[in-house]
């Protein structure tokens, strides 16, 4: 679920729909938790799809760590990537604001940490656009990655979590653990499968 002070706006031809803040979203909101509407497709269940609906779920949906893809129901599924994005995915599950975004701003995430099959042409115009989107670029930006959510991780405890709700009980439970300082910090390195998943697994 996406955060609702947003709304889906077309960005351009090229690029297509976009997700943009209808009000100022502070750093360190929740912008997205998976909830219990979301689709989840094993590898076995979307090879099984015929060649249309693949082609749908495949430019939508992302790869979460246990290899299952992961559709949103909502407009969550059209929020773009951008090689300095506003919100990041972090290894709880949820996708946080790494920055403070103004009302009439789109928001934007790291597809780096979505675990892609293929390289993916990025079209961001951010000065530091990486041009091409790989999933090894983890590896290589880990750290700043990790930087940034740390830093709005620190603030959750601070800003109105309107999607709190919406998360399942161990995510609440780490989210608490995150405020009160109990629970220790996942790096966005754990979401990334290994190379061998997309080799063995029965995607097609």
């Amino acid at each position: 679920m996406i955060h609702p002070a947003t709304e889906l706006r077309l960005v351009n031809p090229q690029v297509g729909y976009g997700v943009f803040a209808s009000r100022f979203i502070p750093m360190g909101s929740l912008v997205y938790v998976q909830d219990p509407l979301e689709i989840h497709l094993s590898p076995e269940r979307y090879a099984s799809l015929d060649e249309a609906s693949r082609q749908v779920a495949e430019k939508y949906s992302f790869i979460e760590p246990g290899g299952n893809r992961v559709l949103s129901w909502d407009s969550a599924k059209y929020v773009n990537h951008s090689c300095r994005p506003n919100t990041m995915s972090t290894a709880w599950g949820f996708e946080i604001a790494v920055a403070d975004i103004e009302p009439g701003e789109e928001i934007t995430d790291e597809y780096g940490l979505f675990n892609l099959e293929w390289e993916m042409d990025c079209c961001c115009g951010h000065e530091a656009c990486r041009g091409r989107i790989r999933a090894a670029d983890v590896h290589l930006h880990f750290r700043h990655w990790d930087k940034r959510v740390r830093h709005a991780v620190r603030r959750l405890g601070e800003v109105d979590q309107p999607l709190l709700p919406f998360v399942d009980a161990p995510t609440r439970r780490a989210i608490e653990g995150l405020v009160a300082g109990r629970t220790r910090y996942r790096s966005v390195r754990q979401l990334i499968l290994p190379p061998a998943f997309f080799g063995t697994s029965a995607v097609a």
